[in-house]
């Protein structure tokens, strides 16, 4: 928490139980060079750092940023900053949160934030946690806002809100306001329930009440255009061509003469980073195609064919059936099917690089939602969702470094980066695909029956998809076979199937998705088919849950 201390003219010294030793006290001074912070590493790209305090929006900051040409990272709360040396920091982002600034053990700002002397901008929880460090007043509100709002922009001077209009539709969030402004701000924008909905001082602290981030707040992506470039000054030059030139570098300088094998699915992460790490270092690296037993119909033989007709790799084709089907043999909870998949999926590769004499790598095409959503980052303000068998479920006495080049992009930023690397279209604009396979879409225990069931029914999803041209219109289209069995009549008989629920949803990014208004006729279609084909199925349903509440997979 915050304790503050002033004398006559002087500035206020504040008490920080951020990243220093609690008691001590760190004095915000008025001059010295930002810089003295860090030591980024040379060549370090500049950055926009997003602290995460838990806001399930929090990823959308970063992605609206990098949207404006400049890379941003989300990185804990309470991260050092020795941490934060790989990139050229330009400014900070204070994500939203769930915590109230007046509680006791709510995450608090690190002292270098305010001692690096460079732009912040505070997001709800992160405007009120920088007016109480800086020795305002947060309180809770007498009325909340939650959803849309109109706020009125009093200084349209101010580089944040340069070209806005005088009033303008946001999307707010929060039960607490700031009821006293620290020392040397004002507020220059207000609402109707929040006199202060953005603060700012002089030295480029800001502060805003609702999320920019957001879609319900139309002019969100210029606020932040706004911050990044006009107040930190950042050039908006980053694009996929620099991302390339700059992993190239780093897989070149970190691997050496070394030996890399790449797990490769057949889907677009993996293919881009296999494409990254051999441009990087060519023959020294070798991929290897693990059929698991767990993927679509066909999906081998599509994989295999597609990878050698247009990627010049070294390829190993391993089929594993048998031993991920007796590692999933009675398992029912999801959370252990990922985590078995994923240590089998290491010992397999373990196994296979013994004939490649020593390797000390293993490239991945882990994505920063995989991160996110396996809570990986350390930040104890993000809960974990699922644990990505890639992510999460990775034995710790794994043998191989990881090299995973693409950890902090969003999937359209891979297909992007895919495209530069001319990739065929086919890889690129490939629908995503769980790495656990199907084994996350057969509900309760997986058998090979079921397995057989799920490909039929999710062929013939994917046939219509395809056929009604909609397959690209889609983020991901798929069949959950259920554990639920209903009573049906087929043919004058009773029946007692399986219960298929269909799956289709619209998404930038994953970290949130809608379902989609497919056709009726289409859907009826589907149907159909699905219970005239698939032997033992006699009902299908049509999930219309969006994200969140739900997740996209089932499990």
């Amino acid at each position: 928490m915050t304790d503050t201390t002033e004398a006559a003219g002087a500035p206020p010294r504040i008490r920080t139980s951020g990243d220093s030793e609690v008691g001590t006290y760190l004095e915000i001074a008025s001059g010295g060079e930002a810089g003295q912070i860090f030591t980024p590493a040379p060549n370090a790209p500049e950055a926009i750092v997003v602290l995460d305090y838990g806001s399930q929006f929090s990823m959308l900051i970063a992605r609206r940023i990098r949207e404006a040409g400049v890379y941003s990272e989300l990185v804990p709360w309470d991260t050092k900053p020795e941490d934060l040396n790989h990139l050229r920091v330009k400014g900070f982002v204070l994500s939203g949160g769930p915590a109230s600034v007046y509680e006791e053990g709510a995450p608090t700002l690190p002292s270098y934030v305010i001692a690096s002397q460079l732009p912040v901008l505070g997001i709800c929880y992160g405007m009120q946690l920088l007016a109480h460090t800086l020795g305002g007043r947060v309180v809770p509100a007498s009325v909340r806002e939650y959803g849309h709002a109109v706020i009125t922009l009093s200084d349209t001077s101010n580089p944040l809100l340069r070209g806005l209009p005088a009033s303008m539709p946001v999307w707010m969030s929060h039960g607490d306001h700031v009821s006293e402004l620290p020392r040397g701000f004002r507020s220059i924008a207000q609402s109707d329930s929040s006199p202060v909905a953005v603060m700012a001082d002089a030295a480029g602290h800001l502060g805003i009440q609702f999320h920019p981030e957001v879609v319900h707040t139309p002019q969100g992506d210029q606020l932040i255009r706004n911050f990044v470039l006009d107040v930190a000054g950042c050039a908006g030059d980053w694009t996929a061509s620099n991302f390339i030139e700059e992993s190239v570098e780093h897989i070149r300088e970190r691997v050496g003469d070394g030996k890399v094998i790449c797990a490769l699915s057949g889907g677009v992460d993996s293919a881009v980073a296999a494409t990254l790490v051999h441009r990087a270092i060519g023959d020294q690296l070798t991929c290897i195609f693990v059929d698991n037993g767990l993927l679509r119909l066909g999906e081998p033989e599509r994989v295999v064919n597609t990878f050698r007709q247009h990627m010049a790799m070294n390829l190993i084709h391993v089929d594993s059936t048998d031993r991920f089907m007796s590692e999933l043999t009675e398992v029912t909870a999801p959370e252990t099917k990922r985590k078995r998949i994923g240590e089998t999926f290491i010992r397999v590769f373990e196994a296979e690089a013994k004939d490649l004499g020593t390797v000390d790598f293993i490239c991945q095409g882990t994505t920063y939602p995989d991160v996110i959503e396996s809570a990986s980052t350390g930040s104890s303000a993000a809960a974990k969702i699922k644990t990505h068998h890639n992510v999460g479920g990775l034995p710790k006495d794994m043998q191989f470094t990881l090299i995973e080049p693409l950890r902090n992009l969003f999937k359209d930023e891979v297909r992007r980066v895919g495209k530069e690397l001319g990739l065929p279209d086919e890889m690129v604009y490939r629908q995503p695909f769980p790495g656990p396979g199907l084994a996350i879409r057969v509900i309760g225990e997986v058998t090979r029956e079921k397995l057989d069931i799920l490909r039929a029914a999710d062929w013939i999803v994917m046939d219509e998809i395809r056929n009604a041209s909609m397959y690209y219109d889609l983020w991901q289209s798929f069949a959950v076979l259920t554990d639920t069995k209903t009573v049906g009549v087929q043919g004058d008989f009773r029946t007692y199937g399986y219960c298929v629920a269909l799956r289709c949803v619209t998404a930038e990014d994953a970290m949130t998705a809608d379902w989609a208004r497919l056709p009726y006729d289409l859907l009826g279609r589907i149907s159909t088919r699905i219970v005239n084909e698939v032997p033992g199925v006699n009902r299908v349903v049509y999930d219309i849950t969006s994200k969140p509440p739900g997740t996209i997979e089932w499990e």
